[in-house]
Formats: C-alpha cells, structure tokens, sequence
C-alpha cells in the first residue's frame, strides 16, 4: 500500500523524501514552540496568581485573548496582519524573509503563544492546589515574595502538573498542521502534495497519519518517564497510595494476635 512513497518524483527524489522532509518541518515547529510556550506559560501562569491586581489582569487578558481565538486565525493575523500594521520599513522586512523561513517564524510565534495561555492555566491551577502552609511555612523562614516562588512554589506546582501538561505536549505536534495555510510545507502540506501528485489520497493521508500517531505516543511515554521521575511523594496515583499502605495493613495484622491475647 505504502509502495508508492519509493517511488521517484519529477525532480528525482522520492515521495518518502517529501515526508521526511515535512516531518522535519513538524518537529523544529513543536519543539522550539514548545520552549516558547513552556517559558512564557511559566510566567503569565504565575503573575495569575500575584497579589498585585495590574500584574494579575495583564496575566488574564493574556490568556483570555490568546485561548480564545482560533488557532488559525491567530496563523492569519501574524501571517498576513502584523507586517501591515508595523512601519513600513519594518513590514516589509518582514515581507522580504525567504521561504520556507516566513512561515517558519510566523507559525512558530503563533503555537508558541498559543499554547503558552493554555499553559498559564495550568501552573496558575498547580500553584493553586498547593496547601496555603508552604507560602506560610516559606515566610516563616524569612524569604520573601521571589524565593518563594522560585524555591518552594513554582517546582512543586510544575511537579503536580506534569500529567496535564503531557496533553498540550501532544497538542503542540497536532497544531502545526495549521501552518500549512500560510504556506510552511510541513508534515500534513507533504502529505498533500503527494496526494496530488500521485492520486493515491489513502496512502499519502495514512502514513502521515501513522506518523502522527507516533509522535503522540512517544510524547506521552516522554512525559510519563518524566512524571515518574520528578513526582511528589505522596501525589501519586491510587496504586501508588495502596502500594503505602500496604506496609501499615501488615503490621496492623501482625498485631492481631497480640490484641487477642489481651482481650482474652
């Protein structure tokens, strides 16, 4: 079925190269949108949480403007609007930038800030969670509003959140399709383009399919490793609670006999 991807193009190479080629595309956008969205989730999920109300509502229109456009939509207004609202100098320099590099950049700001609001929801959610005692506790020994967070809050919340954070990991290779539509020849572009060429949509479709597929796969077992890794004592999953408990059951058993006997 997947004969056809060895087959040569017009230009001599073949239709497994385009593939390769848009994957690599896929990968460089969610990797370094990812690092973007990672750092300035981290910080806008944070200034969600701070006492000064300036901070917090600059934090919140943040995430309400970028959470709640359409991704492609925000693709369009970096594509095609942010060059025509900058000085003209400047828009056209912007409008000068090679291919495939003026889709790369337009497309790799647009994921990153889109997922960063996702993400500042998420570490305002872990910071949150945190008993009230650690900010206390870390006043009690002196460190003021920064060491708190840097020292006691911001690692146990990004701990506590690494399980959700596996889904905007995931969804990160999943939106760089969007960028298609500005023109970036990435891993679902490839994919049609061979359709095209070829005729064979099932085949085209199917193996980036499958290559999406494991892409998703391989980010869940990454995060899963990672969660394993890094968890909080005591946060873990049921099996992790009954696995603690188990050691108390056995000596409450072993004790039987002993109240027995007192009884008795």
């Amino acid at each position: 079925m997947f004969a056809v991807l060895l087959e040569q193009t017009a230009d001599g190479q073949r239709y497994i190269d385009w593939l390769l080629s848009g994957l690599g595309w896929t990968l460089a956008l969610a990797f370094f949108g990812w690092w973007i969205a990672f750092a300035v989730g981290v910080v806008v999920g944070i200034g969600r949480t701070l006492q000064n109300r300036a901070v917090a509502a600059l934090a919140r229109l943040y995430v309400e403007i970028f959470r709640n456009i359409p991704v492609l939509v925000q693709m369009f207004l970096w594509y095609f609007v942010l060059p025509e609202i900058l000085p003209v100098s400047l828009g056209n320099a912007i409008k000068q930038i090679p291919p495939p590099w003026g889709s790369f950049f337009p497309a790799l700001v647009c994921l990153g800030l889109y997922t960063a609001a996702r993400i500042a929801e998420q570490v305002r959610a872990g910071i949150e969670a945190l008993p009230k005692g650690q900010v206390e506790a870390a006043s009690a020994l002196g460190l003021g509003g920064y060491p708190t967070y840097r020292y006691v809050i911001v690692p146990q919340a990004l701990r506590l959140i690494i399980p959700s954070l596996t889904s905007e990991v995931m969804g990160i290779y999943k939106n760089t399709s969007v960028a298609l539509t500005i023109g970036l020849m990435e891993l679902t572009a490839q994919a049609r383009q061979i359709s095209e060429a070829t005729f064979q949509t099932f085949t085209a479709f199917g193996a980036a399919t499958l290559i999406y597929l494991a892409l998703a796969l391989i980010a869940y077992q990454g995060m899963a490793l990672i969660d394993r890794a890094v968890r909080i004592p005591g946060t873990g999953r049921a099996d992790d609670a009954a696995r603690q408990a188990a050691p108390r059951a056995a000596e409450q058993l072993d004790a039987l006999p002993d109240a027995m006997e007192v009884v008795k």
